[in-house]
């Protein structure tokens, strides 16, 4: 599977609420970023990092994709 088939598959009801909360992370950091006021060098730093971790977090979010043809559970599967 390629990415671009992985982006049209449907995403797990987590991973859309955490997809979501990245994009209000990242639309704030950028907001902040470029206010026309200027602001402490603390605030825009965390603004740039809440803009990074917003990005990061939607795009492995909106990567995540459920398995439709293994939906059983394996009872002998202990995870690793």
């Amino acid at each position: 599977m390629n990415i671009l088939e992985r982006y049209k598959k449907p995403t797990p009801k987590f991973f859309k609420t955490l997809r979501n909360i990245g994009i209000a992370l990242a639309t704030a950091g950028g907001a902040i970023i470029a206010a026309p006021i200027s602001m402490p060098a603390i605030v825009v730093t965390i603004a740039t990092y809440m803009t990074v971790a917003g990005t990061v977090a939607t795009t492995v979010s909106q990567a995540v994709v459920t398995n439709d043809e293994n939906t059983e559970i394996d009872e002998n599967d202990d995870g690793l």
